[in-house]
């Protein structure tokens, strides 16, 4: 063989390289940390992180260009499919015993391409997610000081006409960033008083929005004569749902607090349902009062809520609703910043990552060069891209995020168990006997009907299963979504292929749910798998097919550039090396010393 040329076995190594999974090393520490959470604490640290996100950032960028009033419906759909994501993080944690993002859970559940591309795409997510909210604290503060800061920008630089950039940039959103990670490198430890301070002051703007709110509704704003209640139909519900959905991240946070909750088995459901339920009504309510005050129509997609009282009169009700956005990107911004080098931290320790990036300063104790780098590129971000265009690449990032880690759930569902020696308390109860099927084998009970799938192997008539069954979910979405649009189907193509595609789709379902899974009693598990991660799974990607083309395009070079990096340089040294025993992912990591996130103001967990 000429040398750079492999043969057909190394690519079939190498291939089974990039999907070799993380082993966990489980420490006595780590696997008994102290059970200390209530359902109160739970829920507030899932509501604290995510209620503002909504309220000030995307409610009136729905309102004002996607739904209208329906709005209102948005939100509803976005927390339902939210839920099931939720519940299938908390799954995740009980399985993983380490606090850990999305990124872990892929790669200890699905390997390491899987892994990188989630760990790649979170760090997009939560730079621009932090980006946009540097824009809309820019804008509040504009508001306090009457728009001039906006009208003096405009002034001296002009107005810009570039798809995809603001009309002008944001000089204050950029410094706001660099001002947080500066604070953050220098290794300022975040007062928790000041974060529930923060989030107090966040928490009485909103009761405060929705009570004076109602005050000063007008039903008319709904009427006929206005738009009616959905201007843009269905579409434009669906296409403010996808927007919604981000709304509904932080609930992580819980899942990553599994280990400390007490009795998490029934603590973390309930904060869960609890959180969503709650940030789902504070959304809706909010959303309701918004566009009932004013038409949706005249609001200002940035500002929507100190817009809409200074449209009535309410100038000092608006000074109000400035400050409590302020105090709530604040937060955000804050923990954003503290949160983004765990995840390139973690990547770099794996060797999936510029190793640089696990370099911690031997001074300072943290990762500097990482919050420095992200820290400016977030800046970047902040002082040059549009609000609307960084809405649409945050909502198809957590997206993403949130479809494999539920693909994930019916992995490990029927993934055989770990051997008994190693079992934890979260592992199946009782001593199986030798002779009891395993989860990945067919049912006993179905194998008299289904003969032809007891020959196969245990899993691999599931791992084809799902694959089928997650190839028929975009066709079927792309039939709903484009079949009489832009594919421009006769009625008789439309109808077969919706109908081929359906019944793939379930039978594929029913396939799954013929062999054995694992059953845990001591932990959390998400109820009726495989059909609720299968009905989740086709509803993400329903609503990720609302995005306009433009978003997919830049989404997928940015995953190339992130491929470009650490595949190639494991590329070569993988195919120069297949006569040796590659070390398991993780063995690259710079030696460098281990970095812990301190201080009371820990980010939230990823989306």
């Amino acid at each position: 063989m000429v040398w750079g040329l492999p043969s057909a076995a190394s690519l079939t190594r190498f291939c089974q390289k990039l999907n070799r999974q993380k082993p966990l090393e489980e420490s006595p520490r780590e696997m008994s940390p102290q059970r200390h959470l209530t359902t109160l604490d739970l829920t507030l640290r899932a509501v604290g992180g995510t209620v503002g996100l909504g309220l000030y950032v995307l409610t009136g960028t729905v309102a004002k260009g996607m739904a209208g009033p329906a709005v209102v419906v948005s939100f509803s759909i976005a927390a339902m499919a939210s839920l099931v994501g939720a519940l299938c993080y908390v799954e995740l944690a009980a399985h993983v015993p380490h606090t850990g993002s999305p990124y872990l859970f892929t790669y200890v559940s699905m390997g390491e391409l899987w892994a990188f591309l989630i760990g790649w795409n979170t760090l997009l997510g939560h730079l621009i997610t932090g980006a946009a909210l540097a824009r809309v604290w820019s804008s509040y503060v504009d508001v306090i000081f009457s728009h001039r800061i906006h009208s003096f920008i405009e002034d001296h630089v002009g107005i810009w006409q570039v798809p995809f950039l603001a009309q002008n940039p944001d000089f204050l959103a950029a410094g706001i960033i660099l001002s947080v990670s500066t604070f953050v490198s220098c290794k300022a430890r975040v007062s928790s008083w000041l974060n529930r301070t923060f989030s107090a002051i966040s928490l009485a703007v909103i009761i405060f929005i929705i009570i004076l709110g109602f005050f000063l509704a007008r039903p008319h704003n709904w009427s006929a004569e206005e738009g009616g209640f959905a201007p843009f139909g269905f579409s434009g519900i669906m296409a403010g749902t996808t927007t919604c959905f981000y709304a509904f991240v932080g609930f992580g946070a819980i899942a990553a607090s599994s280990e400390e909750a007490q009795n998490a088995k029934r603590t973390v459901p309930m904060a869960i349902t609890i959180s969503v339920g709650l940030v789902a009504g504070a959304n809706i309510l909010v959303s309701t009062v918004l566009t009932l005050m004013v038409p949706w129509h005249s609001l200002h997609p940035y500002w929507a809520l100190a817009d809409a009282f200074h449209q009535r009169g309410y100038s000092w009700a608006a000074f109000i609703v400035a400050v409590g956005a302020i105090c709530a990107m604040n937060t955000a911004i804050l923990n954003i910043i503290l949160f983004l080098p765990r995840i390139t931290y973690a990547m770099a320790r794996d060797g999936l990552f510029f190793q640089v990036f696990a370099h911690v300063h031997p001074r300072n104790q943290v990762p500097m060069v990482a919050i420095m780098v992200l820290g400016v590129l977030m800046a970047f971000l902040a002082l040059l891209l549009d609000h609307e265009a960084l809405v649409q690449f945050l909502c198809l990032s957590a997206m993403i995020t949130r479809t494999v880690v539920t693909t994930s759930i019916i992995i490990l569902r029927f993934r055989k168990a770990p051997p008994a020696s190693s079992q934890g308390p979260g592992s199946p109860v009782g001593t199986e006997q030798a002779s009891a099927p395993q989860p990945g084998q067919l049912r006993p009970a179905l194998r008299p009907y289904l003969c032809f799938l007891g020959g196969c192997r245990p899993g691999a008539a599931v791992t084809w299963a799902l694959g089928v069954l997650v190839a028929s979910a975009i066709t079927l979405d792309c039939v709903l979504v484009f079949g009489d649009s832009a594919l421009n189907l006769p009625t008789w193509g439309y109808t077969l292929l919706l109908l081929l595609s359906s019944a793939t789709f379930l039978l594929s379902l029913l396939v799954l749910g013929a062999h054995q899974q694992q059953r845990r009693q001591d932990t959390f598990q998400v109820p009726m798998v495989p059909l609720t991660p299968a009905l989740s799974i086709l509803l993400n990607i329903f609503l990720m097919l609302q995005l306009s083309y433009v978003t997919w395009l830049s989404f997928s070079i940015w995953l190339l550039i992130g491929l470009s990096h650490p595949f190639r340089t494991r590329s070569v040294f993988w195919l120069r090396h297949l006569a040796q025993q590659g070390e398991p992912a993780g063995a690259a990591g710079v030696d460098c010393p281990t970095w812990q996130p301190g201080g009371d103001g820990a980010g939230p967990a990823a989306p």
